[in-house]
């Protein structure tokens, strides 16, 4: 209520900057409830200690300094896409930038969203592509903030741009450096599920659709660069660094799934047969690995029995999973079950899980249409072990709650439902971004307040949206991040913004 008591003293004719404050509640107060007479004792102290510092104020007066019409948008999954085009949209400059070499995010691998199963990539590339083609975007891609200075409306950024070792002016596409390269690693696409070439797009609609060298596994044979017929690989190239002058900051960094290794009991990279749900995703994914055709690994038979099992990693109170709730497990584990029943119908499917979370519009519906109509079977109880058999099949050993018993059940293939945690360079995000001190205990970035300004962090001018906040479905994620892009353009509409008048002293003798 600081602003409040200022604007009280301009209205008795007070400079606003004469108000000093004894914060008696939550200084004194609630720091020492079970102590009356010593927080009446301290409460005396803090009144004194006001009443002095008061005496000495003197009034200030607030400077405004211009604002600069730009925005910086981090991360260019679904949330930071959105904020950068109604930004772009409303005329203001934007710098997108993204880490890894396209834009897309988590959403460019799922399959179909839930509850409409729409296309995700039908609605995830056209954005994709609009942000390319906006004459106010600036993309840059393979590239990350690292280095934050000034203040609301005067920021200074610097951006290391990585170098493809490509030539993307001079690159025609014509693909035959993957074809003649030589050497196959692990597709971070597919997650590990596909090979792929030391030089390579991520996807096949991957924006922008530029070829990278990856020099973790180029053993630079040359090959490539005596096919390639515009001479446009080049090992030599380096870093770029970029320096840019914005007004706000929108973090949009989003997530990162959680490593079910964590959780030995699964036999995850183990046993052939357990796959994590994003897998499953690929999977199902008509430009996935297997092109729609669901594959158990060992075998590459489709599964005749399939098991989901929910919460891996979250509400876990074990220490190596997290305490919340990820919120889109059961939703998407509904999905792509469903999914799969639609194409295999004799098939058969059992979710575990602990509780059932279905909280937006139009979840509770798809919940029972998939249990109804499509038979698939929902078991309350947590999974205890996963064992492998000889036949490479997975024993089940579970619980069911509902009915107080204990179930041992082989099944062809497991699904993990992996929950969603903070990315692991999240310190250097609150650090780089003077966000530091605003980090939930989970670790993820946290709101100024979470109810009245879902959007801003406690540093001026610059907001938060989508997953880098805590996790959430994709609509809540647009909506975040739209709220965001306003919050910013708002901002940069005034034109200028008011300084507080405070500056730092240096006293000469205790120096």
């Amino acid at each position: 209520h600081e602003e409040t008591f200022r604007r009280a003293c301009e209205e008795g004719g007070l400079n606003k900057y004469l108000f000093e404050q004894a914060n008696i509640r939550e200084h004194c107060t609630w720091v020492t409830m079970n102590d009356i007479p010593g927080a009446t004792r301290i409460a005396q102290d803090h009144i004194r200690m006001g009443v002095a510092k008061a005496g000495a104020l003197k009034p200030l007066e607030v400077t405004t300094v211009k604002v600069e019409p730009a925005t910086l948008v981090v991360g260019a999954g679904i949330a930071g896409i959105n904020a950068a085009l109604d930004l772009a949209n409303s005329g203001y400059k934007v710098y997108l930038v993204e880490k890894s070499t396209t834009v897309g995010g988590h959403m460019a691998q799922l399959d179909k969203t839930f509850p409409t199963m729409d296309c995700s990539s039908c609605i995830t590339t056209p954005k994709m592509s609009e942000v390319a083609r906006n004459p106010n975007i600036e993309l840059m891609t393979y590239s990350e903030v690292v280095a934050l200075d000034g203040y609301v409306g005067n920021f200074q950024a610097r951006i290391e741009k990585y170098p493809h070792y490509i030539d993307q002016e001079a690159c025609t596409g014509c693909g035959h450096c993957v074809d003649t390269c030589p050497i196959e690693c692990a597709n971070e696409f597919e997650l590990g599920m596909k090979p792929r070439k030391a030089i390579y797009i991520s996807f096949p609609q991957a924006v922008p659709g530029e070829y990278t060298i990856d020099m973790d596994h180029c053993i630079r044979c040359g090959i490539c660069k005596e096919v390639c017929p515009t001479n446009a690989v080049h090992y030599n190239d380096i870093s770029e660094y970029v320096d840019i002058k914005i007004g706000t900051i929108i973090i949009a960094t989003g997530f990162d799934p959680y490593d079910a290794k964590r959780l030995e009991q699964y036999g995850f990279g183990r046993h052939k047969n357990v796959i994590n749900a994003l897998q499953m995703e690929r999977l199902l994914s008509s430009y996935g690995p297997t092109e729609g055709k669901v594959k158990r690994p060992s075998d590459l038979k489709e599964p005749e029995s399939i098991v989901w099992v929910q919460c891996v990693g979250s509400r876990d109170f074990t220490g190596r999973g997290k305490k919340y709730c990820s919120r889109v497990c059961c939703m998407y584990a509904t999905k792509q079950a469903r999914s799969y029943k639609e194409k295999h119908p004799n098939t058969q499917i059992l979710i575990f899980y602990i509780d059932l979370r279905a909280f937006g519009k139009g979840y509770e519906e798809f919940y029972y249409d998939a249990a109804k109509n499509y038979g698939i079977k929902f078991i309350r109880g947590r999974v205890s072990e996963i064992l492998e058999a000889e036949n490479d099949n997975l024993i089940i050993r579970a619980e069911e709650t509902m009915l107080q018993r204990v179930l041992e059940l082989e099944v062809d293939m497991v699904v993990l439902s992996i929950g969603l945690e903070p990315r692991s360079d999240i310190d250097d995000i609150a650090r780089i971004f003077n966000v530091t001190a605003t980090k939930t205990e989970d670790g993820f970035l946290m709101e100024a307040h979470p109810k009245l300004r879902p959007v801003d962090t406690l540093t001026d001018g610059v907001f938060v949206a989508g997953n880098v906040v805590g996790p959430k479905d994709i609509p809540d994620t647009v909506a975040q991040a739209k709220a965001a892009a306003s919050s910013a353009a708002t901002l940069m509409s005034r034109g200028e913004v008011e300084i507080i008048p405070y500056y730092a002293m240096v006293i000469d003798h205790k120096c």
